[in-house]
Parts: C-alpha cells; sequence; structure tokens
C-alpha cells in the first residue's frame, strides 16, 4: 500500500493513461482507494474522468517545485498508494530533478514502481534506457515494460524481445507485461466522454460493456502480478 506507480513512457499515444485508468480500478476492485497525481497537463483525461471519484492532485514534473510538491503529497498521504500518470515529454525533468524523489523514498518508506509502456518503434526503447540511467533500477524501484497489445501480439515487439534492454531489466528483478487490447470503439468513447471504468459499465450499451469487461478481467490479472 506504500508503493508509488509511474506509468510512464515518455512518448505520446503508447497508453499510459488507459494503463492508468486500468490500475485505479484495479485498486478499486479490492477496495483501496489510490491517490492519482497528473502530470499530463496537455491531456489530463484521467485527472478530469477521476477527479469525482478518488483523490487527485495535478502537478508538472517539468520543474523543480512540481518534484517537491510530489514529494510533499507523498509524505501527507503515506500508506496511500499512489498513481502518477506522466506526460510525454517528461524526461527532461526525469534527468534533471528526479533524483529529489530517488533520495526521499527511504524516508518516506515508499518504493517506487515505473510501469514503463512501449510500442514496437525503437525509440520507446531509446527512452526507456535514458530513463535507467537517470533513475536506475534498485532495491527502492522496480522497472517493468509494459507491450501494449493495441500494437500488436508479444511476439511483434521484436525490437524489445530481443534486445539487451530486456535482458537489463530482467535481470534487475523486472517484469515484462503484456496489456490487454481494448476494442477502439469502447476506448474511444470512454476517451471522448473521460468515463472510468465504473462509469462506463454503467452507461455503456451492452455489447460495449461486454468488451470491457473482458479487458478489465484481463488487465487486472496482469497488473496484479505488480499489486503485491
Amino acid at each position: 500500500m506504500n508503493k508509488i506507480y509511474l506509468c510512464a513512457g515518455n512518448k505520446g499515444g503508447t497508453g499510459k493513461s488507459m494503463l492508468a485508468t486500468a490500475l485505479i480500478d484495479a485498486f478499486l476492485q479490492r477496495g483501496v482507494e489510490p491517490l492519482l497525481i497528473e502530470t499530463d497537463d496537455a491531456n489530463p483525461d484521467v485527472f478530469k474522468a477521476h477527479g469525482e471519484r478518488i483523490q487527485c492532485a495535478a502537478l508538472s514534473l517539468d520543474e523543480a517545485d512540481g518534484w517537491i510538491e510530489l514529494v510533499n503529497s507523498l509524505d501527507k498521504t503515506r500508506g496511500v498508494p499512489v498513481i502518477v500518470n506522466t506526460a510525454a515529454r517528461n524526461s527532461t525533468g526525469v534527468a534533471r530533478y528526479g533524483q529529489t524523489l530517488k533520495s526521499t523514498l527511504g524516508e518516506l518508506g515508499r518504493t517506487m514502481v515505473t510501469l514503463w509502456v512501449i510500442n514496437r518503434q525503437r525509440d520507446s526503447l531509446e527512452l526507456l534506457a535514458d530513463y535507467l540511467d537517470a533513475m536506475p533500477a534498485g532495491a527502492d524501484h522496480q522497472v517493468h515494460v509494459v507491450r501494449n497489445g493495441y500494437f500488436g501480439s508479444a511476439e511483434k515487439f521484436q525490437l524489445y524481445n530481443g534486445s539487451q534492454l530486456k535482458k537489463r531489466i530482467e535481470e534487475a528483478g523486472g517484469l515484462t507485461l503484456d496489456f490487454p487490447d481494448l476494442a477502439d470503439r469502447v476506448a474511444d468513447q470512454m476517451a471522448t466522454q473521460r468515463l472510468t471504468i465504473q462509469g462506463a459499465l454503467k452507461e455503456m450499451p451492452l455489447g460495449h460493456r461486454a468488451e470491457l469487461i473482458r479487458w478489465r478481467d484481463e488487465a487486472f490479472k496482469v497488473l496484479g502480478q505488480v499489486m503485491t
């Protein structure tokens, strides 16, 4: 319950927001209300969808003040799992100020869990390598790679599957997770109307709900591997 989950990727359109949405829902299914910290001020869809359902905060990690505010928020909510939905452009902020967070994890009594969402392009991996240099995995920081099924089956992520980066992740104790694909018409309606998963299950037509339940169950199983 004292973990910080960073839904990361440093690249737009990889599925970070959908991952954050599924992670929030997975905690709620367990009867635990997490804190959401939204750092994507360009597209704060997760914040707007969940703002009336769970405790949320919005801040920028492009500047030092945002990292200070993040640490203070973590300090005030000890014992509560925290989900950070990151912006696509945050690599510079991480490189400059990420140590502000990492250096306080011990005092906070928290562990950081990075869920790095990739597509099948090379820059997803290059950005991940840069991130690991800035925020190395260790006893207080777990890094897992999420292959987003929207971009194809696990076998199609050939650049990652055969990479030294995958070996580096797994040697440090990280996992490679396969996040399920959700039908476009359901995902698009959720995004357009800024629906939570629980809200969508109340408002969508039966066929949409059936697809969402299928996807939700699969996502819950995948995320359960990193929620212990």
